[in-house]
C-alpha cells in the first residue's frame, strides 16, 4: 500500500462538500446570485403591478356598465334624510329612549324583559309555523304566576273560553299603555327617521337598537288586539292593529335589508288578529274597509329593490375601507382582532407584498356579479311577482361560483362575495311571502264584506269587483288570480301555489308558508 507524500491533498480538499461551498460563495456565483434576485424582484414588482393596473381597469370598465344602468353604488347616498321633529314619528321621548345606552348595552333591552309580557312569553307555548287562535288561557295564567318557571298549561281556544280570560290580559298589559298612548298620538304624523348614527364609516357597525324595540311592541300590541277581540272590543283592535302597520311602516325608508326583514315580520304579526277577528267574525264593514284601503297599498316585490342595491353598495363600502386601512381590516370585521393584533399586523404586511389594491377591485367586481348571478331575473317589480326557480336556480350557479373553500375564495378574488353573498339567498321567498299575506287579508276582507252585505260568501272572487275591492290582486307566485273556492261549512279557501309552483288543491304544506311542499293558504277553523 501506498503510503501518501505529505504533499498530497487531504479528504477535505478533495471533498464534494468543500467544492460546493467554495462554488456556493464565490464572488462569481454571488453575482450571479443577486442578478437572479434582482430579476425576480423585477418581475414580482411587474406581476404585482400589473394586478394592480388589471384589476382597476376591470373594476372601472363593470362600474361604468353599471352605472349608465342606473345603479347607484355610493352607500352614503342611501342615507335617509332629516325630519323635522313636528313630522317625525320617530321624534317621540319613549322611542328616544331606545337609544339610551348604559356600559355599552342599550337600556331598552331591560325593559323587554321585565314587564310583564317579557316576564310571561317564555312560558307561553305558540306555535309560529302555522295561523291560529291566540292562547289567551294560557296567557292569563302566565300573567298570573310570573315569578314561577315553566311553561304554563295551554288553555281551551274556544270563543267562550278566549272572551272569559281576555279582561285578566288586558289588565296586564295596561302597564304599557303610556307607551302604547304616546306611539298612537305620534303615529300621525306623516314621516319616520329614527335617530340612528350613520356617522361612521363602516356600514355594518351601524346599530340598529330601534329594530327589536319596534318588533316587540308590535308583539304586545298583537295580544292586547286579539284580547280586545275576544272582548268585543274591535274599534280598540282596529287602533292597535293600525299602529302595529305604522311601526312596520315607520322603518320603510330605513335603508338596510335587516330593517326590510323586520318591517315584514311585523306586518306579519299585525296579520294575526286581523285573521281572528275574520274568522270570528268581529270586523264591521267599515272596518274591513279601513283594513282592506292599508293591505292593498302594499307592495313588497318593489320594496325589496332598495335595501337590495344598500347591500351591495355596502359590500363595496367595506372593500374601500379594506384598501384604506390595510388587510388587518378583515381581522376587526369578524371581531376576532384589534388594530394592533399580531394577526393584524402580519395581515397588514402581507398586503404590502400583494398586489392588494388591484385584487381588492377584482373583489368588488366579483361582489357585484355574485349579486347579479343571485338575484338576477328572480323579480319583477312592474309586474309584482316573484319566480321560485329562477330563484333556486341562480342559488345553486352561485353555490357553484363560491365553492372550494377559503384558498379558492382568495386565489380567485371571492373572499367578500363568499361571506356576503349567502345571506340574501332567502330574501326573494320572504317578499313573496309578505306579498301574500296582504293580498290574502285584503281579500278576506273583501270577502267578508260581500257577506255582509249578501249573507254568504261568493262563488267566484270576480263577484267582488268593483263593489268590494277595485281590482283583483294576483299570485305573485304564477301571476295569474289567487286560487278560490267556498267549503261545505260555509267558509272559503283562498290560496297561492306557493314556492313549489304546484297546484295542491289548497292543501298546506308542514308550515304557513312551506318552501318545499303545499300550498299557501288562508282559512278559518271549522265552526268559525
Amino acid at each position: 500500500m501506498t503510503k501518501p507524500t505529505s504533499n498530497s491533498p487531504g479528504w477535505w480538499q478533495q471533498s464534494t462538500i468543500r467544492r460546493f461551498l467554495k462554488w456556493l460563495f464565490s464572488w462569481r456565483t454571488a453575482r450571479r446570485a443577486l442578478v437572479s434576485l434582482a430579476v425576480l424582484v423585477t418581475l414580482y414588482a411587474l406581476f404585482r403591478t400589473e394586478e394592480n393596473i388589471r384589476g382597476k381597469r376591470v373594476w372601472d370598465k363593470y362600474r361604468r356598465e353599471l352605472e349608465a344602468r342606473g345603479a347607484q353604488l355610493d352607500w352614503a347616498a342611501y342615507i335617509p334624510k332629516l325630519i323635522p321633529d313636528d313630522q317625525n314619528f320617530a321624534a317621540t321621548p319613549v322611542i328616544q329612549s331606545w337609544f339610551v345606552r348604559s356600559n355599552n348595552v342599550f337600556t331598552s333591552s331591560d325593559y323587554w324583559k321585565k314587564d310583564k309580557y317579557g316576564l310571561a312569553e317564555s312560558r307561553v307555548t305558540t306555535d309560529k309555523d302555522h295561523r291560529g287562535f291566540t292562547d289567551l288561557v294560557a296567557w292569563g295564567r302566565a300573567f298570573a304566576n310570573t315569578n314561577t318557571n315553566g311553561k304554563v298549561e295551554s288553555g281551551p281556544l274556544n270563543v267562550a273560553s278566549r272572551a272569559k280570560a281576555a279582561p285578566a290580559v288586558l289588565a296586564a298589559l295596561e302597564t304599557n299603555e303610556a307607551m302604547f298612548a304616546e306611539l298612537r298620538a305620534a303615529s300621525q304624523r306623516p314621516y319616520s327617521r329614527y335617530p340612528v348614527n350613520y356617522d361612521v364609516e363602516e356600514p355594518f357597525a351601524i346599530l340598529l337598537p330601534h329594530l327589536s324595540s319596534v318588533r316587540n311592541v308590535c308583539r304586545r300590541l298583537q295580544l292586547k288586539a286579539c284580547a280586545e277581540l275576544a272582548a268585543g272590543r274591535s274599534a280598540e283592535a282596529l287602533a292597535d292593529v293600525k299602529l302595529m302597520l305604522r311601526l312596520a311602516d315607520s322603518i320603510k325608508e330605513d335603508p338596510f335589508l335587516i330593517d326590510y326583514l323586520v318591517r315584514v315580520a311585523c306586518l306579519q304579526t299585525a296579520i294575526e288578529p286581523v285573521w281572528e277577528g275574520l274568522a270570528e267574525r268581529r270586523w264591521s264593514d267599515a272596518q274591513l274597509q279601513e283594513l282592506q284601503a292599508c293591505f292593498q297599498w302594499y307592495d313588497f316585490v318593489a320594496d325589496l329593490k332598495r335595501p337590495l342595491e344598500v347591500e351591495r353598495a355596502s359590500g363595496l363600502a367595506i372593500l374601500d375601507l379594506i384598501r384604506k386601512h390595510g388587510l388587518g381590516y378583515l381581522i376587526m370585521l369578524d371581531g376576532s382582532g384589534s388594530p394592533s393584533s399580531s394577526d393584524a399586523r402580519a395581515a397588514n404586511w402581507l398586503g404590502m407584498v400583494l398586489p392588494t389594491s388591484g385584487w381588492l377591485y377584482l373583489e368588488q367586481e366579483n361582489l357585484l356579479r355574485g349579486h347579479q348571478t343571485l338575484l338576477d331575473g328572480t323579480i319583477d317589480p312592474p309586474q309584482r311577482r316573484v319566480f321560485p326557480d329562477r330563484t333556486e336556480a341562480n342559488g345553486r350557479e352561485l353555490d357553484r361560483a363560491l365553492k372550494g373553500g377559503e384558498f379558492a375564495a382568495f386565489i380567485r378574488h371571492r373572499v367578500m362575495a363568499t361571506l356576503l353573498l349567502p345571506a340574501l339567498s332567502r330574501v326573494v321567498v320572504k317578499a313573496a311571502t309578505a306579498q301574500t299575506v296582504v293580498d290574502q287579508a285584503a281579500l278576506a276582507c273583501a270577502l267578508e264584506r260581500y257577506r255582509l252585505a249578501n249573507g254568504q260568501f261568493p262563488d267566484t272572487l270576480d263577484a267582488l269587483v268593483p263593489r268590494f275591492i277595485s281590482q283583483l290582486p294576483h299570485d305573485v307566485i304564477t301571476g295569474e288570480p289567487y286560487k278560490y273556492r267556498r267549503t261545505d261549512d260555509g267558509q272559503f279557501v283562498v290560496y297561492s301555489v306557493g314556492w313549489n309552483e304546484k297546484d295542491d288543491g289548497g292543501v298546506p304544506g308542514k308550515t304557513l308558508f312551506d318552501e318545499k311542499e303545499g300550498d299557501w293558504v288562508w282559512q278559518y277553523p271549522p265552526n268559525h
